[in-house]
């Protein structure tokens, strides 16, 4: 791989001197070195983007600057001026903001009081709100960061809360701001308006650092690339001389393949839904009949905003969820619904949306991770009692084959990276071999390497003769996998097309609700 010239100096180039600089940040914890003497410059009006695979180091970076943790070795320096260590006031002062991937509003309050929240008083006479209101307006406009600052935060969609999350960050004075992930929970059209914005942002002076899984978002708004492995830099680019495959190899220490999609031929119909409407048990919009039709040896993808049923259909599918009306059709017999248990009899197999709260138990070991679903089975229990053995082997098996990087099976799943948590609930899903296979958000929040591995395993189940239905908010990966592909939007389901059929642009469309009754 043929290495970038050195950036002489770094991170200035064109854009003048550093506004931000850490110079040789090491942070250990225990015998765990999380930042290994790093370096980052960032120049006025520039955009970084700092990728790297999970437990790579980039949190603890953004920790150190903004004062949550302190460093072991190394110093911070905001416009020439040392950052105080363990201050996060000081960094706020200093004109450091940060957007976070979860949004950190309080939604029973309006836009203004949630941006001038913590800036003044707000329930004494003196908190001006008529100036308050006149300066959001201001940058609202200046920004195209259009919402009404009178709005009450529940309201709000998910790419309106974001722009109120960056007037946040404006309101306060910021000049370098920190977008982790902002991408995550948006459609095109919403990361497309984001994209304008920092543009706008950056043509005034303000520098970025942009954290995201995505390449061709970080191809595409940055304009220099730092990749961290293992705490440690192992690469910088400019972001218009290097490639995403170059990048990607960076990240993980080796080229990665993309999965092999080969058409193959349907089977027969594995799920029907029909005109289904959900008791609205889960979080988020219910199913509102809503139809669609999974045959074996095919991934559907169902592309959709979060918050728009796909959690209710999952949970449907899964065993969790209650039907109010409509007709399901399991290998072409007819059910109300079924408990988890006898979904997985039935041979369903599930990747849940949260793999914290939902997908594992954070202070059970790996090995009884690995049985939640199955421990009643004579192959890990007899008589009542647990087969400690049978189940230690079974986990040594799935910590092998699925390639999870844990000490041992006795390890607790909470001191796992996201990855190997994912890679966990995987072989526990697909182990059975499962006929259907619900796969809620199966690589949010995984780096590139990650995300590589959980495509493969769910192609190979496919492959195999497994119905797969795939539900994700990255286009990127529904478009990618899928042989069909439709959206959700407020419980309703489109109609499929075969891939190819829509751009992008139509589905971000359609999972915005715009012409969603017409493709109907």
């Amino acid at each position: 791989m043929a290495a970038s010239p050195p950036l002489s100096p770094q991170g200035r180039g064109e854009h003048g001197a550093p506004v931000l600089r850490l110079q040789n940040i090491t942070k250990r914890f225990g015998s765990l070195t999380a930042n290994n003497a790093i370096s980052l410059d960032l120049a006025a009006g520039e955009i970084v983007a700092l990728l790297g695979e999970n437990g790579a180091g980039k949190t603890t970076l953004m920790n150190i600057l903004f004062g949550h943790y302190v460093a072991d070795e190394g110093s911070v320096e905001v416009f020439g001026k040392p950052l105080p260590p363990g201050d996060p006031r000081a960094a706020l002062d200093a004109g450091v903001g940060m957007v976070h991937q979860h949004f950190t509003l309080a939604e029973n309050m309006t836009v203004l009081e949630n941006i001038a929240l913590g800036t003044q008083p707000m329930w004494r006479a003196r908190f001006d709100r008529v100036a308050a209101r006149t300066r959001i307006r201001s940058l609202s406009s200046d920004f195209g960061l259009a919402v009404d600052p009178d709005a009450v935060v529940a309201a709000l969609t998910v790419g309106e809360r974001q722009r109120v999350e960056i007037l946040k960050a404006l309101y306060r004075n910021a000049r370098i701001l920190i977008l982790d992930e902002p991408t995550a929970v948006l459609t095109p059209a919403e990361s497309e308006a984001l994209f304008k914005t920092l543009k706008l942002l950056v043509a005034q002076g303000l520098s970025v650092i942009f954290i995201s899984h995505k390449m061709a978002e970080v191809m595409g708004v940055s304009d220099r690339v730092m990749v961290l492995r293992a705490g440690r830099v192992v690469g910088e680019r400019r972001t218009s001389e290097t490639t995403r495959a170059e990048l990607a190899a960076l990240m993980v220490g080796e080229e990665i393949a993309p999965p092999q999609i080969r058409d193959v031929p349907y089977g027969g119909q594995v799920l029907v839904l029909d005109g289904v409407s959900t008791a609205g048990r889960s979080s988020g919009a219910s199913l509102d009949n809503a139809s669609l039709t999974l045959k074996s040896g095919e991934i559907f993808g169902l592309a959709g905003v979060s918050g728009n049923g796909q959690a209710a259909l999952s949970g449907l599918i899964s065993g969790t969820e209650t039907l109010r009306s409509g007709t399901i059709h399991l290998f072409g017999d007819e059910h109300r619904a079924w408990t988890t248990r006898e979904a997985l009899q039935l041979g369903i197999g599930r990747i849940p949306e949260d793999r914290h709260a939902t997908g594992t138990i954070g202070d059970m070991s790996v090995a009884e991770n690995l049985i939640l679903e199955s421990y009643r089975s004579p192959r890990f229990s007899r008589q009542g009692f647990l087969r400690r053995d049978a189940i230690k082997e079974f986990a040594r098996e799935i910590i092998a084959d699925y390639d999870v990087k844990c000490p041992s099976p006795d390890a607790r799943v909470r001191l796992l990276s996201g990855g190997n948590m994912q890679k966990l609930i995987l072989g526990r899903a697909l182990d059975p071999k499962p006929k259907l296979i619900v796969a809620n958000q199966p690589t949010r929040g995984l780096d590139v390497g990650a995300v590589a591995y959980v495509h493969r395993r769910l192609v190979e189940a496919r492959d195999h003769g497994a119905a797969v239905l795939l539900i994700s908010e990255d286009l990127e990966e529904i478009l990618t996998l899928s042989d069909r592909v439709a959206v959700i939007f407020k419980g309703r389901i489109s109609p499929s097309s075969k891939r190819g059929e829509r751009s992008v642009r139509e589905l971000g469309e359609l999972m915005a609700g715009h012409g969603l009754e017409a493709a109907a």
